[in-house]
């Protein structure tokens, strides 16, 4: 399939949160289809999606651009008596320097603010980490456009993006029909030409066809907990779809420069999120150290537990056994200073009246977890495998599953991060997907439906936690087909103009 020429740089994909209706696996496949050699993804907030859509770009055999869009608080707007006013800008690596970068500006827009505000950047936060970084304006998200369109000064804050991304600034140009974008574009472009910045043809992508628009409406009422048929609401654009290079150089026919620099911003980032190795977290400094720490607080560990047991020396002896053998894997695996961190909090929990749960998981099937208290089931008794925990023939990362009380785990937060530093230490942060059934009963909602006729739709799906089913699954157009009904079933729909 020959290359088009042109290249999308405002892909958000359903890690744009109830924003983006995409997945970045069946995205980057979109892309291959529609012969794009390269596609920029750029989603809001964050770079949720950039592992999984640079590996299937290049399955596919699309060039992965990685991007984020970061909200920057326009300068001045913050007062006593109103909110700040949040602009975008968008920002993609070009390097691995770049990419660095971008991840730390990510992060500080997330982790640098007070929890009552958006995530959001200064401008001021971007001296010195601008490089390798390539910079677009964003449109009609952005400042430079939202500032013309309104008949304000916008030339200082060109300044000061020029300034920052020197040789890396482009004036976005989008054709979508948003107002914003409508009214600024000439003086935008004018904007452009005073300063010789060059301009790129952008298109929004939020879902992938024409058919999806009204999918991505409901999605957006979803979002904002409004109805379809409410007027005052914000509403999906027919244009944020993907569309073909053709369709991008016709819309952009007095301007082909601006679609020729998509190309070479494609050019200008050569770099995919790198796949990293699990940097092992550290007690004593290095893992020579951490060994023996180990070996030395389990083996007297151990001791405890078969003293406050009252366990004979001989049948202590498959204990130890049973410990030496654990040790020697954790040391080869190099996982000692797991254990030692994980006992370390779980201890001091203890010694604080915290509540700990006794063991979940494989995790207590380990002799030295339970030695070490991390555990309180005695895994010989219980017939528990420390196999299942941690196996050298099928090397994979230890994870204890560790319950602390509710309303007290956030002081095993704080001792952690005041213990090893709190930019050593984060949250894990969970999906969470929208299933069929959810899905069915929220669009109903937001088409006003009656609630007993959504419940009922929703019932005929099936309910299998272990094996979710999807609506295409539903409708027998997956793999697998509907299993036929028991009996005849008449579901009545009122239809809506």
């Amino acid at each position: 399939m020959p290359n088009a020429a042109f290249v999308h740089l405002r892909l958000q994909s359903a890690y744009s949160m109830l924003e983006g209706a995409i997945q970045p696996e069946d995205l980057a496949k979109a892309c291959r289809q529609a012969g794009f050699p390269a596609a920029g993804l750029a989603d809001r907030g964050n770079m949720f999606a950039a592992m999984d859509f640079s590996a299937a770009a290049k399955d596919a055999g699309v060039q992965p651009i990685i991007g984020a869009m970061v909200a920057i608080e326009r300068p001045g707007s913050r007062t006593a008596l109103t909110r700040p006013i949040y602009d975008w800008l968008v920002l993609f690596a070009q390097n691995e320097a770049g990419y660095g970068n971008l991840i730390g500006l990510v992060s500080q827009a997330h982790l640098g603010v007070d929890t009552s505000d958006e995530p959001h950047l200064k401008l001021t936060d971007f001296d010195g980490r601008t490089a390798g970084l390539l910079c677009l304006t964003a449109g009609a998200d952005g400042a430079l456009a939202r500032l013309l369109a309104d008949g304000q000064l916008a030339e200082p804050y060109a300044d000061t993006l020029t300034a920052l991304f020197p040789g890396r600034l482009y004036i976005e140009i989008s054709r979508c029909g948003d107002p914003i974008e409508t009214r600024a574009e000439t003086v935008l472009i004018e904007l452009a030409m005073a300063r010789e910045l060059p301009i790129v043809a952008t298109n929004p992508v939020k879902f992938r066809d024409a058919p999806m628009h009204q999918a991505h409406d409901a999605l957006l009422c979803i979002a904002d907990s409004a109805y379809v048929d409410a007027q005052d609401r914000r509403k999906s654009n027919p244009e944020h779809r993907l569309k073909s290079a053709a369709e991008m150089r016709v819309a952009f026919a007095d301007l082909p420069e601006a679609v020729a620099n998509t190309l070479v911003i494609a050019q200008r980032c050569a770099i995919a999120a790198p796949a990293r190795a699990p940097i092992l977290p550290r007690m004593a400094g290095d893992g020579a150290s951490e060994d023996p720490a180990l070996v030395a607080a389990a083996e007297a560990g151990l001791e405890r537990r078969l003293a406050a047991l009252r366990i004979a020396e001989d049948a202590a002896a498959p204990y130890r056994d049973r410990l030496a053998f654990e040790l020697g894997v954790i040391s080869t695996m190099g996982f000692a200073g797991y254990f030692l961190i994980v006992a370390d909090f779980i201890q001091w929990a203890k010694g604080q009246g915290i509540p700990v749960g006794p063991g979940r998981g494989s995790g207590a099937g380990s002799v030295v977890a339970w030695a070490l208290t991390i555990t309180d089931l005695d895994p010989l008794e219980h017939g528990l495998l420390f196999e299942r925990f941690l196996n050298p023939d099928r090397v994979s990362m230890p994870d204890f599953d560790i319950d602390f009380c509710e309303t007290r785990r956030t002081e095993v937060i704080h001792y952690v991060q005041q213990r090893y530093g709190s930019a050593q230490v984060a949250q894990i942060i969970t999906f969470g997907k929208m299933k069929a059934r959810a899905v069915l009963k929220d669009v109903g909602r937001v088409l006003q439906m009656p609630y007993g006729q959504t419940d009922r739709l929703s019932k005929l799906i099936p309910n299998h936690p272990t094996d979710p089913w999807t609506l295409a699954r539903t409708l027998g157009q997956g793999k697998d087909k509907v299993p036929a009904l028991s009996r005849p079933t008449r579901v009545h729909c009122r239809t809506r103009p």
